[in-house]
């Protein structure tokens, strides 16, 4: 008999809502959305890693392993580049190397001009109000009578410092490599050449600032100066610039502006294709004389207008080199003549060029050439002379000059030209008593201006004084030529009774100096070209053209690779705070 069946354990259980199943499986469904912190993450990871592999712990850790690595990453490299570091650090600090840099003194300093004040000007005299023709001869200097000049004292200042610094370097860097010779910051004066502030006193400033004041008075509406509208214009601009004077200067900003805007749009094509400017004399000097303003104003402003036109002429420079070396009238590439005059100009010209940072295509070339020619076609008798094979001349000044300012100053021909113009003095007539002034043999040409001369022995004589290692006898030729130089220029200055706004707004004095009629060859520029050649003269103590750096364009003659000097020397560091 089939066994009795208990009816309860038949009983069909009623199936759980969506409620009762949540409430049932509540625990693992926030286990599953559960947010697990990263510690708490690596923690299930390595113990899923201990599981064995075909378990879902192992494979869920392999998966976390996975998701963890840019984390990882992030907190582990930066850990290990930390520890190198140091321990790089540690090992290399053993051998560190000191730098020596030198502080500059806060006296070194310059005043912003806003807060300047210009010191008075020397009182002179009230011209006749008749028109004043002066006729000036050489002072009688007795050589042996000359005192070496006495510095300025500190409490008169030897300029009016002439612009901000930022004229001249649009940035200024806070380090100056003591290699760097020739840095022209307006109002240091005579600080990198070492010679403003012993020679140059308050009556050549003096005389500066009138003659300046009489160029920004005399200007033409277009920028120019006449008679010689290209080369008083160039002429303008070097005394301009060499007083650091720039488009952003306060007082004479707009009148170097102007002038500038001037060559820059003189500039046109001759007949040929080559650039030249319209209004040059025939000969075209005024176009070398434009073309080393133009490079002057590029390495002190580097404005790129500026250089663009410069490169142009540069280059027709470079490439009408005669086939001697030389340069002669018109540029005349064909033309073995020589000429020393045309030469000077151009030789300028490509130094400042060179020295601002423009290298016209076979420049280094160029120089090689002038050099040689300098030294065996324009030089005989112990000076150099006005055309190939002649004889020493009033010339022999731009020659030395040219040479020293290429980097050639130790050669025998600069010494022996030297030696030629030992006796030479400044003036204004190429005629003393019936004899040609300042030279042993022929001295000023008769009929030429002296001042054309005086431009260059100046800086001659100025170079080659107040270089380093210079001998005695060039340095008492320097200091007596500054002592006649300063006796003549500032007492011969015609000062006018017109006035000029100063810095300050105070009327301020003008003048000039005047062309000596009787002189033939630069009867073209008139005063202006006078009062330039001047001007230039009285600033050799610091002038702040490019130019003028104690760093010669020497042409390359081996490749300049640092990597192959000696890197254990000690870096001489000059710090202007």
């Amino acid at each position: 008999m089939a066994e009795d069946v208990n009816e309860e354990e038949f009983v069909e259980e009623a199936p759980l809502s969506a409620e009762e199943l949540f409430e049932l499986h509540k625990e693992e469904i926030n286990a599953a959305f559960e947010e697990k912190g990263f510690f708490r993450r690596m923690k299930d990871m390595f113990s899923g890693l201990s599981k064995p592999r075909s378990s879902a712990e192992y494979k869920l850790a392999r998966i976390e392993l996975q998701r963890l690595i840019a984390p990882l990453a992030a907190i582990l490299l930066p850990t290990l580049g930390v520890g190198i570091l140091i321990v790089v650090t540690a090992v290399t600090g053993q051998n560190k190397q000191t730098i020596q840099v030198d502080i500059a003194s806060a006296q070194d300093d310059e005043t912003p001009l806003e807060d300047q004040q210009e010191p008075d000007e020397p009182e002179e005299q009230t011209p006749p109000e008749e028109p004043l023709d002066i006729t000036v001869d050489t002072p009688n200097v007795n050589v042996n009578d000359i005192v070496t000049p006495q510095a300025t004292p500190q409490n008169e200042p030897v300029s009016v410092k002439p612009a901000s610094q930022d004229s001249v370097a649009l940035i200024k860097s806070p380090i100056t490599m003591r290699s760097m010779t020739g840095s022209r910051s307006p109002g240091s004066i005579g600080r990198m050449t070492g010679g403003g502030a012993l020679y140059g006193d308050p009556q050549t400033e003096g005389a500066v600032l009138k003659a300046l004041r009489w160029l920004k008075k005399t200007q033409q509406p277009n920028g120019s100066w006449k008679p010689q509208p290209v080369s008083n214009t160039a002429l303008a601009i070097l005394a301009f610039l060499a007083h650091g004077e720039t488009p952003a200067s306060k007082e004479f900003g707009p009148t170097v502006e102007k002038a500038l805007q001037f060559l820059i749009e003189s500039v046109t094509m001759n007949k040929a294709g080559q650039p030249t400017f319209k209004g040059t004399d025939g000969n075209e000097y005024a176009t070398l004389i434009a073309t080393y303003a133009l490079c002057e104003a590029y390495g002190m402003t580097r404005n790129p207008n500026t250089k663009f036109v410069a490169m142009q002429t540069l280059q027709r420079i470079v490439d009408n080199q005669s086939p001697t070396g030389g340069w002669d009238y018109k540029i005349n590439k064909k033309s073995t003549r020589d000429d020393m005059s045309f030469a000077g100009w151009a030789l300028q010209a490509l130094k400042a060029g060179k020295m601002a940072g423009m290298h016209p295509k076979g420049l280094d070339e160029c120089i090689k050439k002038a050099v040689k020619c300098l030294k065996t076609r324009n030089f005989k008798n112990g000076g150099f002379n006005y055309t190939a094979g002649g004889g020493p001349t009033g010339l022999t000044a731009t020659g030395c000059l040219a040479m020293q300012l290429l980097g050639y100053m130790n050669e025998p021909e600069v010494k022996s030209a030297l030696d030629f113009m030992r006796e030479w003095k400044p003036a204004f007539s190429s005629q003393e008593n019936g004899k040609p002034v300042g030279a042993k043999a022929g001295g000023a040409l008769p009929g030429h201006n002296p001042q054309y001369y005086c431009y260059y022995a100046a800086q001659c004589k100025y170079q080659a004084g107040m270089c380093q290692g210079a001998t005695p006898a060039n340095v008492k030729t320097w200091q007596d030529w500054n002592v006649a130089m300063k006796s003549l220029y500032p007492r011969t200055i015609v000062t006018l009774p017109d006035t000029i706004p100063g810095p300050d707004g105070k009327p301020r004095r003008i003048g000039y100096w005047k062309m000596d009629k009787t002189e033939a060859t630069c009867q073209a520029g008139g005063d202006t070209m006078a009062t330039c050649l001047c001007a230039l003269q009285l600033m050799v103590y610091y002038r702040y053209l490019p130019t003028t750096q104690t760093k010669a364009a020497r042409a390359n003659t081996e490749p300049d690779d640092s990597s192959t000097k000696d890197k254990s020397k000690d870096i001489d560091v000059e710090v202007d705070i």
